[in-house]
């Protein structure tokens, strides 16, 4: 057997079975690292954000469910918003602009060969003049009327990839002919504008939902949006994007809503730095309620940067939109990673997934399915978003931790910690983490791991005086629930 050759003196393994030599030192090395540990600390005191929620686009998939039949539209948006599912409050709104009817400067249903016929967005206006169909959009309004009912307080964003093809340069609405420049037209940015907050009026008008925020832009500093393109897309240069808001911001005061304008979802953190200076030094800042960014490109060094210029301005900041791909459990690790490092660094009030529901991967939903059969499943990354998501509620403080492999979060009435402890590396990693709190005994805990999805968890962490005690297995999160029994 394997274990009798350990007990020969290291040269005589690494002669003879030199596969076993190097078990050895990576078991070695695995016990060191277990026995070692890590050690920080959580602050109940020390605050960083107030948590507002989690939340996912409805761009593109409530347009395809929403299709599907009433009993599984109800159970997917169970899973979607109910405390024990993904406890998800916060949603975005996709106002599509409409690609032109008879595709006179594009080829017809030219998104299939990229995102799919689901990146199709039908629009309310065929033509400037023409009258709005708001019977449009039925299967992403069916999704939205079915989260309202089953989730009242849930926040609603409305936003935009581009503007109708008929207010474009191009006349498609995939983008300029060149995607670096710019696809709305000048003249028509005031239309453009109206057609945006007659969209949001209408939804609180005839469905009594009031968008919190309108967002104008979509990753729109980039040259990805071009004519006969894979999606919507709009690029706008950022002097483009000041002169619009000046448009949009008395257009959406003067309809009598309460919504206000956030910007400027740009694909990278440094793209959304720059775009907060140029409306900065503007002076348009004032017109803008609310900063979003995404993080398919960021470091920490920028999402400092974006934090100390939103909360110096007094702005508050969403991660609107992330994912990536990668394979199994490896990769949503590595996106539980990127959570962790937005939400420590950024300090977000709000962090959204991009898709909910995907067909052909695993990575970039939380539910895999089929749109046309009807078929769908949670998927690895479901478990691994909900030991967050589930138990950093909205209303909770997140608190400052020294490790960038811990989130931690405190209940409104201080008398409950939420610790997220992850572990993407190959071998189990034990924490040690000083808790400035009495804690009480009755400590849950719950896990997701190669062979666990979000199991509840018995063994494994221990508390002794003021310290937590808990080993993570190999490629593992772990999400503990620590009763208060007083405060310091």
């Amino acid at each position: 057997m394997w274990h009798e050759q350990l007990l020969f003196p290291p040269e005589t393994v690494m002669c003879k079975q030199p596969f076993l030599f190097m078990l050895l030192l990576w078991m070695l090395a695995s016990a060191a690292k277990a026995a070692d540990g890590i050690s920080h600390s959580v602050d109940v005191r020390q605050v960083r954000q107030h948590w507002d929620g989690w939340g996912v686009s409805l761009c593109w998939w409530a347009g395809q469910c929403g299709q599907w039949d009433d009993a599984k539209i109800d159970e997917l948006v169970t899973w979607l918003v109910s405390p024990e599912g993904l406890n998800y409050s916060h949603f975005r709104y996709n106002i599509g602009g409409g690609e032109d009817p008879e595709n006179r400067n594009c080829t017809p249903h030219h998104m299939a060969a990229g995102k799919g016929l689901r990146a199709e967005m039908e629009g309310f206006k065929d033509f400037s003049g023409d009258r709005y169909h708001w019977e449009r959009d039925s299967a992403q309004r069916k999704i939205m009327l079915k989260i309202r009912e089953k989730r009242p307080d849930a926040v609603f964003e409305a936003f935009s990839n581009s503007c109708p093809y008929y207010m474009t340069w191009s006349g498609c609405v995939g983008g300029n002919a060149d995607g670096g420049k710019d696809n709305l037209r000048p003249e028509y940015y005031e239309e453009f504008a109206h057609y945006l907050v007659d969209v949001c009026k209408h939804y609180k008008d005839e469905y009594g939902i009031e968008f919190r925020t309108l967002e104008p832009f979509n990753e729109s500093a980039t040259n990805y949006w071009y004519q006969g393109g894979s999606q919507e897309g709009c690029h706008f240069d950022y002097r483009s994007q000041v002169a619009f808001l000046r448009v949009l911001a008395p257009v959406l005061r003067q309809s009598g809503l309460s919504t206000v304008i956030a910007a400027s979802d740009e694909t990278s953190v440094a793209h959304s730095v720059k775009a907060f200076k140029t409306y900065r030094d503007a002076g348009v800042l004032p017109l803008v309620g609310q900063w979003n960014t995404h993080t398919y490109e960021a470091d920490n060094k920028l999402r400092d940067q974006l934090r100390h210029l939103t909360q110096e301005a007094g702005i508050t900041l969403w991660m609107s939109e992330t994912g990536s791909g990668g394979r199994g459990l490896d990769g949503n690790l590595k996106l539980a990673q990127r959570l962790f490092d937005d939400v420590r660094h950024l300090q977000p009030a709000a962090w959204f997934d991009w898709q909910y529901v995907e067909e052909h991967s695993d990575q970039w939903c939380t539910v895999r399915g089929n749109f046309r059969r009807q078929t769908y499943t949670r998927v690895k990354n479901y478990y691994v978003r909900q030991q967050c998501s589930r138990f950093i509620r909205r209303g909770y403080d997140i608190l400052a931790t020294e490790c960038p492999q811990a989130l931690a979060a405190v209940s409104p009435g201080r008398d409950t910690l939420v610790l997220v402890l992850l572990n993407t590396d190959e071998q189990a990693v034990l924490h040690r983490v000083s808790v400035n709190a009495p804690m009480a005994a009755a400590i849950e805990g719950w896990r997701t791991s190669a062979g666990e999805d979000m199991a509840r968890i018995r063994e494994g962490f221990s508390s002794e005086g003021g310290t937590l005690n808990v080993t993570l297995p190999p490629q593992s999160i772990t999400t503990l629930l620590v009763p208060l029994s007083g405060r310091e």
